[in-house]
Protein backbone atom coordinates (compact mmCIF):
# COMPACT_ATOMS: atom_id res chain seq x y z
CA UNK A 1 0.00 0.00 0.00
CA UNK A 2 1.63 3.20 -1.09
CA UNK A 3 -0.70 6.12 0.04
CA UNK A 4 0.78 9.55 -1.11
CA UNK A 5 0.30 12.95 0.60
CA UNK A 6 -1.50 14.43 -2.68
CA UNK A 7 -4.22 12.13 -1.70
CA UNK A 8 -4.51 12.59 2.17
CA UNK A 9 -4.89 16.31 1.31
CA UNK A 10 -7.76 15.48 -1.28
CA UNK A 11 -9.05 13.52 1.37
CA UNK A 12 -9.02 16.42 3.91
CA UNK A 13 -10.38 19.02 1.18
CA UNK A 14 -13.22 16.85 -0.16
CA UNK A 15 -13.83 15.90 3.83
CA UNK A 16 -14.21 19.79 4.39
CA UNK A 17 -16.00 20.76 1.35
CA UNK A 18 -18.61 17.77 1.20
CA UNK A 19 -18.10 17.32 -2.36
CA UNK A 20 -16.00 17.19 -5.39
CA UNK A 21 -16.86 20.73 -6.92
CA UNK A 22 -15.88 22.99 -4.12
CA UNK A 23 -12.35 20.67 -3.37
CA UNK A 24 -11.19 20.78 -6.54
CA UNK A 25 -11.49 24.78 -6.92
CA UNK A 26 -9.77 25.45 -3.71
CA UNK A 27 -7.22 22.64 -4.62
CA UNK A 28 -6.66 23.95 -8.28
CA UNK A 29 -7.50 20.66 -10.11
CA UNK A 30 -9.85 19.23 -12.15
CA UNK A 31 -12.90 17.52 -10.58
CA UNK A 32 -11.59 14.45 -12.59
CA UNK A 33 -8.35 14.93 -11.36
CA UNK A 34 -9.98 14.75 -7.40
CA UNK A 35 -12.62 11.91 -8.20
CA UNK A 36 -9.65 10.01 -9.61
CA UNK A 37 -6.94 10.46 -6.22
CA UNK A 38 -10.29 10.04 -4.38
CA UNK A 39 -10.88 6.48 -5.86
CA UNK A 40 -7.02 5.34 -5.55
CA UNK A 41 -7.12 6.50 -1.90
CA UNK A 42 -10.10 4.24 -1.11
CA UNK A 43 -8.59 1.52 -3.32
CA UNK A 44 -5.67 1.43 -1.43
CA UNK A 45 -7.79 1.50 1.79
CA UNK A 46 -9.74 -1.51 0.57
CA UNK A 47 -13.36 -0.02 0.93
CA UNK A 48 -15.30 3.38 0.78
CA UNK A 49 -14.66 6.02 2.56
CA UNK A 50 -17.30 7.99 2.10
CA UNK A 51 -20.79 7.88 1.77
CA UNK A 52 -22.51 8.81 -1.32
CA UNK A 53 -25.72 10.96 -2.07
CA UNK A 54 -26.23 12.90 -5.31
CA UNK A 55 -23.11 15.19 -5.53
CA UNK A 56 -22.94 15.64 -1.27
CA UNK A 57 -20.20 13.29 0.09
CA UNK A 58 -20.20 12.26 3.69
CA UNK A 59 -17.61 10.47 5.78
CA UNK A 60 -18.19 6.91 6.93
CA UNK A 61 -16.69 5.63 10.03
CA UNK A 62 -13.60 3.98 8.16
CA UNK A 63 -13.60 7.83 7.07
CA UNK A 64 -14.21 9.52 10.34
CA UNK A 65 -11.64 7.58 11.91
CA UNK A 66 -9.15 8.34 9.32
CA UNK A 67 -9.45 12.25 8.93
CA UNK A 68 -7.95 13.23 12.28
CA UNK A 69 -4.98 10.89 11.66
CA UNK A 70 -4.81 12.65 8.18
CA UNK A 71 -4.75 16.10 9.49
CA UNK A 72 -2.25 15.23 11.71
CA UNK A 73 0.18 14.13 8.97
CA UNK A 74 -0.26 16.83 6.90
CA UNK A 75 0.04 19.55 9.39
CA UNK A 76 3.30 17.73 10.32
CA UNK A 77 4.77 17.49 6.55
CA UNK A 78 3.31 21.71 6.43
CA UNK A 79 5.60 22.16 9.79
CA UNK A 80 8.33 20.57 8.22
CA UNK A 81 8.52 22.59 4.17
CA UNK A 82 8.17 25.35 6.75
CA UNK A 83 11.71 24.34 8.26
CA UNK A 84 13.31 23.80 5.53
CA UNK A 85 12.05 27.20 3.61
CA UNK A 86 12.83 29.50 6.42
CA UNK A 87 15.34 32.05 5.30
CA UNK A 88 18.43 33.20 7.19
CA UNK A 89 16.94 36.46 7.44
CA UNK A 90 13.97 38.07 6.58
CA UNK A 91 10.43 35.51 7.33
CA UNK A 92 9.13 33.99 4.39
CA UNK A 93 5.73 31.85 3.67
CA UNK A 94 1.86 32.00 4.59
CA UNK A 95 0.79 31.95 8.25
CA UNK A 96 -2.90 31.15 8.92
CA UNK A 97 -4.23 33.09 11.47
CA UNK A 98 -7.68 32.56 13.02
CA UNK A 99 -9.52 34.98 15.05
CA UNK A 100 -12.64 35.08 16.75
CA UNK A 101 -15.40 38.29 15.26
CA UNK A 102 -14.67 40.54 17.68
CA UNK A 103 -10.37 40.68 17.61
CA UNK A 104 -10.61 39.52 13.56
CA UNK A 105 -13.08 42.59 12.42
CA UNK A 106 -11.63 45.35 14.87
CA UNK A 107 -7.94 44.31 15.99
CA UNK A 108 -6.56 42.20 13.45
CA UNK A 109 -7.09 43.96 9.86
CA UNK A 110 -4.45 46.35 10.45
CA UNK A 111 -1.72 43.82 12.28
CA UNK A 112 -2.30 41.89 9.17
CA UNK A 113 -1.32 44.82 6.80
CA UNK A 114 1.09 45.99 8.91
CA UNK A 115 2.76 42.28 9.04
CA UNK A 116 2.62 42.31 5.01
CA UNK A 117 4.78 45.93 4.88
CA UNK A 118 7.66 44.44 7.40
CA UNK A 119 8.57 41.55 5.71
CA UNK A 120 8.11 41.43 1.37
CA UNK A 121 8.69 37.74 0.88
CA UNK A 122 5.60 37.02 4.04
CA UNK A 123 1.88 36.53 3.88
CA UNK A 124 -0.78 36.63 6.45
CA UNK A 125 -4.10 34.72 5.66
CA UNK A 126 -6.57 35.91 8.32
CA UNK A 127 -10.08 33.05 9.18
CA UNK A 128 -12.81 34.69 11.21
CA UNK A 129 -15.07 32.54 13.48
CA UNK A 130 -16.95 32.43 16.67
CA UNK A 131 -14.04 31.06 19.73
CA UNK A 132 -14.60 27.29 19.57
CA UNK A 133 -14.19 27.33 15.57
CA UNK A 134 -11.00 28.94 16.05
CA UNK A 135 -9.81 26.66 18.98
CA UNK A 136 -11.15 23.57 17.20
CA UNK A 137 -8.92 24.99 13.54
CA UNK A 138 -5.52 25.27 15.31
CA UNK A 139 -5.63 21.71 17.32
CA UNK A 140 -6.60 20.36 13.67
CA UNK A 141 -3.93 22.10 12.06
CA UNK A 142 -5.85 24.45 9.57
CA UNK A 143 -4.42 27.22 11.71
CA UNK A 144 -0.59 28.53 12.88
CA UNK A 145 -2.16 30.35 15.27
CA UNK A 146 -5.75 31.60 16.90
CA UNK A 147 -6.77 34.45 18.66
CA UNK A 148 -9.73 34.31 21.07
CA UNK A 149 -12.26 36.08 23.47
CA UNK A 150 -13.57 34.28 26.33
CA UNK A 151 -12.67 30.83 28.19
CA UNK A 152 -10.27 28.60 27.03
CA UNK A 153 -11.89 25.26 25.90
CA UNK A 154 -9.28 22.76 24.62
CA UNK A 155 -6.53 21.48 27.42
CA UNK A 156 -4.61 20.29 24.06
CA UNK A 157 -3.44 24.21 23.32
CA UNK A 158 -1.51 26.49 24.52
CA UNK A 159 -3.18 30.02 26.08
CA UNK A 160 -1.42 33.10 26.84
CA UNK A 161 -3.01 36.52 27.65
CA UNK A 162 -2.53 38.61 24.98
CA UNK A 163 -4.74 41.78 26.06
CA UNK A 164 -7.78 43.16 28.09
CA UNK A 165 -11.14 44.38 26.51
CA UNK A 166 -14.53 45.38 28.24
CA UNK A 167 -18.12 44.48 27.09
CA UNK A 168 -20.43 47.17 27.33
CA UNK A 169 -24.28 47.14 27.93
CA UNK A 170 -26.12 49.30 24.75
CA UNK A 171 -29.34 50.39 24.27
CA UNK A 172 -30.98 52.26 21.14
CA UNK A 173 -31.71 56.13 21.77
CA UNK A 174 -35.72 55.33 22.17
CA UNK A 175 -35.29 52.83 24.94
CA UNK A 176 -36.48 53.50 28.79
CA UNK A 177 -33.20 53.31 30.09
CA UNK A 178 -31.78 55.71 27.80
CA UNK A 179 -32.46 58.82 29.99
CA UNK A 180 -30.68 57.29 33.42
CA UNK A 181 -28.08 55.21 31.52
CA UNK A 182 -28.28 53.01 34.00
CA UNK A 183 -29.54 49.67 35.09
CA UNK A 184 -30.23 47.96 38.33
CA UNK A 185 -30.12 44.24 38.56
CA UNK A 186 -33.88 43.77 38.77
CA UNK A 187 -33.71 46.15 35.33
CA UNK A 188 -31.23 43.63 33.57
CA UNK A 189 -33.27 40.28 34.62
CA UNK A 190 -36.24 41.81 32.79
CA UNK A 191 -34.54 42.75 30.06
CA UNK A 192 -35.26 41.49 26.29
CA UNK A 193 -31.35 40.50 25.89
CA UNK A 194 -29.81 40.48 22.27
CA UNK A 195 -26.81 38.08 22.44
CA UNK A 196 -24.05 36.26 20.52
CA UNK A 197 -24.64 32.39 19.34
CA UNK A 198 -23.10 29.71 21.91
CA UNK A 199 -19.87 28.98 21.08
CA UNK A 200 -18.87 32.99 20.88
CA UNK A 201 -16.74 34.09 23.58
CA UNK A 202 -18.67 37.35 24.29
CA UNK A 203 -21.69 35.27 24.80
CA UNK A 204 -19.30 33.08 27.26
CA UNK A 205 -18.35 36.08 29.06
CA UNK A 206 -21.51 37.81 29.53
CA UNK A 207 -22.98 34.34 30.29
CA UNK A 208 -20.19 33.98 33.29
CA UNK A 209 -20.63 37.65 34.31
CA UNK A 210 -24.26 37.55 34.58
CA UNK A 211 -24.01 34.79 36.53
CA UNK A 212 -21.24 35.58 38.78
CA UNK A 213 -23.14 38.83 39.59
CA UNK A 214 -26.45 36.04 40.99
CA UNK A 215 -28.64 37.83 37.38
CA UNK A 216 -30.88 35.89 35.37
CA UNK A 217 -31.84 37.04 32.33
CA UNK A 218 -33.88 36.53 29.04
CA UNK A 219 -32.53 35.71 25.61
CA UNK A 220 -35.11 37.88 23.13
CA UNK A 221 -32.62 37.11 20.11
CA UNK A 222 -29.34 35.04 19.07
CA UNK A 223 -27.46 36.51 16.52
CA UNK A 224 -24.08 35.19 14.30
CA UNK A 225 -22.36 38.50 14.17
CA UNK A 226 -21.69 41.92 16.22
CA UNK A 227 -23.00 44.11 13.69
CA UNK A 228 -26.32 41.92 13.53
CA UNK A 229 -26.30 43.01 17.11
CA UNK A 230 -25.79 46.37 16.82
CA UNK A 231 -28.30 47.12 14.05
CA UNK A 232 -31.05 45.01 15.92
CA UNK A 233 -30.60 47.30 19.33
CA UNK A 234 -30.79 50.60 17.02
CA UNK A 235 -33.85 49.26 15.79
CA UNK A 236 -35.11 49.14 19.42
CA UNK A 237 -35.66 45.27 19.71
CA UNK A 238 -33.56 44.74 22.35
CA UNK A 239 -30.84 45.01 24.96
CA UNK A 240 -27.20 44.17 24.10
CA UNK A 241 -23.84 43.54 25.31
CA UNK A 242 -20.90 43.68 23.30
CA UNK A 243 -17.17 44.53 23.04
CA UNK A 244 -16.45 48.36 23.26
CA UNK A 245 -13.97 47.95 20.33
CA UNK A 246 -16.96 47.15 18.79
CA UNK A 247 -19.18 49.68 19.45
CA UNK A 248 -17.03 52.52 20.16
CA UNK A 249 -18.19 54.25 16.61
CA UNK A 250 -21.40 54.38 18.00
CA UNK A 251 -21.00 55.50 21.03
CA UNK A 252 -19.48 58.23 19.84
CA UNK A 253 -21.92 59.05 17.08
CA UNK A 254 -24.67 58.75 19.79
CA UNK A 255 -26.47 55.82 17.93
CA UNK A 256 -25.79 53.54 20.66
CA UNK A 257 -26.15 54.42 24.63
CA UNK A 258 -23.89 52.71 27.06
CA UNK A 259 -25.43 50.99 30.36
CA UNK A 260 -23.75 51.03 33.39
CA UNK A 261 -24.26 48.21 35.98
CA UNK A 262 -22.88 46.64 38.98
CA UNK A 263 -22.14 43.46 36.53
CA UNK A 264 -17.86 43.24 35.87
CA UNK A 265 -17.83 42.73 32.05
CA UNK A 266 -13.98 42.70 31.82
CA UNK A 267 -11.89 40.03 29.49
CA UNK A 268 -8.97 38.71 28.61
CA UNK A 269 -8.40 38.21 24.92
CA UNK A 270 -6.18 35.26 24.28
CA UNK A 271 -3.62 33.61 21.71
CA UNK A 272 -4.26 29.98 21.25
CA UNK A 273 -1.40 27.65 20.10
CA UNK A 274 0.01 24.23 19.51
CA UNK A 275 1.74 22.98 22.23
CA UNK A 276 5.33 22.01 21.57
CA UNK A 277 4.96 23.23 18.12
CA UNK A 278 7.91 24.20 16.75
CA UNK A 279 7.89 27.89 16.01
CA UNK A 280 9.47 28.74 12.40
CA UNK A 281 10.71 32.27 11.51
CA UNK A 282 7.96 33.55 10.21
CA UNK A 283 5.74 32.68 13.22
CA UNK A 284 7.63 34.07 15.47
CA UNK A 285 7.94 37.46 13.79
CA UNK A 286 3.73 37.21 14.38
CA UNK A 287 3.86 36.84 17.45
CA UNK A 288 6.88 39.33 17.62
CA UNK A 289 3.88 42.21 16.67
CA UNK A 290 1.35 40.45 19.10
CA UNK A 291 3.99 41.00 22.05
CA UNK A 292 4.41 44.80 20.76
CA UNK A 293 0.84 45.38 21.23
CA UNK A 294 -0.14 43.31 24.04
CA UNK A 295 -0.99 45.60 26.96
CA UNK A 296 1.49 47.00 29.79
CA UNK A 297 -0.60 45.62 32.43
CA UNK A 298 -1.08 42.25 31.32
CA UNK A 299 2.56 41.49 30.69
CA UNK A 300 3.44 42.67 34.79
CA UNK A 301 0.44 40.68 35.88
CA UNK A 302 1.97 37.39 33.89
CA UNK A 303 5.21 38.11 34.98
CA UNK A 304 4.08 38.45 38.86
CA UNK A 305 2.31 35.64 38.29
CA UNK A 306 5.41 33.55 37.08
CA UNK A 307 7.41 34.87 40.17
CA UNK A 308 5.06 33.32 42.42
Amino acid sequence: MTITLRQLEIFEKVAACGGVTQASGQLLLTQSAVSMALAELERLAGAPLFERSGRRLFLNDRGREMLPQAREVLSRVRMIELFLDESIGAPKGTLVIGASTTIGNYLLPAMVGEFSRRYCDAKALLQVGNALQIEHGVESGELDLGLVEGLPHLSSLATTPWRRDELVIVVGQQHPWAAARTATQDMLREAPWIVRERGSGTREVFEAAMERAGVTYSIALELGHTEAIKKAVEAGLGVGCVSRMAVQRELDHGWLLEVTSTVDLQRTLLLVTRKNDYRTALMRAFLGMLEESRDVDEVKSEKAMESV
